[in-house]
């Protein structure tokens, strides 16, 4: 949805594909002003349809977009097409792990704003050569996690993935704390081979 009915129109009307986390959800920063809650597009103030049944094409249809992932940006995306059908199953976890993260990386850095990439649905920063994000989940981890990874590998005990640190969102009861302490490790931390 993110990536094929908000980021694709958003970058051929705006230059753009960074979305952002609104509150319940997520949303466009540039033209068109689209948003998604864990039950309904949001086409404008006090204009909402309903996400269930509805398949992707259709609800670009009703927003009054053209469908389509941002084209010769990155080599890979979600996968997603026209004809999928849109699940909510685990919409409302994923959205609440993204303002989890959202509150936790500007608290981290008020300099930085967090940015939803449609590609793979994960919300993240950069400082200092240092990825810090939260993943709505992947191959990784099933579930929504968050992350800290290094520009380049580090090596300790807190290191648990090949890119660096990644842990539940449930199993972390301070995310600002983990993002803190892989900022620390990763400028501490030697550089692997």
């Amino acid at each position: 949805m993110g990536e094929l009915v908000l980021a694709g129109p958003q970058y051929r009307a705006s230059g753009t594909i960074r979305l952002r986390i609104v509150n319940g959800g997520f949303a466009t920063v540039a033209a068109p002003d689209l948003g998604v809650t864990a039950t309904e597009l949001v086409l404008g103030p006090g204009r909402c349809v309903p996400l269930a049944g509805r398949t992707l094409g259709e609800l670009a249809s009703v927003a009054g977009v053209e469908i389509g992932a941002p084209t010769g940006l990155y080599p890979d995306g979600s996968g997603a097409t026209a004809d999928d059908r849109v699940v909510l199953d685990d919409a409302e976890e994923i959205l609440a792990a993204f303002v989890q993260g959202d509150a936790a990386l500007r608290s981290l850095s008020a300099d930085v704003t967090p940015v939803l990439w449609p590609e793979h649905f994960d919300l993240g920063i950069s400082l200092d050569e240092v990825n810090f994000g939260v993943s709505a989940g992947d191959s990784t981890i099933d579930e929504p996690y968050a992350y800290v990874g290094p520009w380049h590998p580090r090596t300790g005990d807190f290191w648990n993935v090949p890119f660096g640190a990644a842990h539940p969102v449930r199993e972390l009861p301070d995310l600002l704390s983990f993002f803190e302490e892989g900022r620390r490790l990763a400028a501490d931390a030697p550089k692997a081979d």
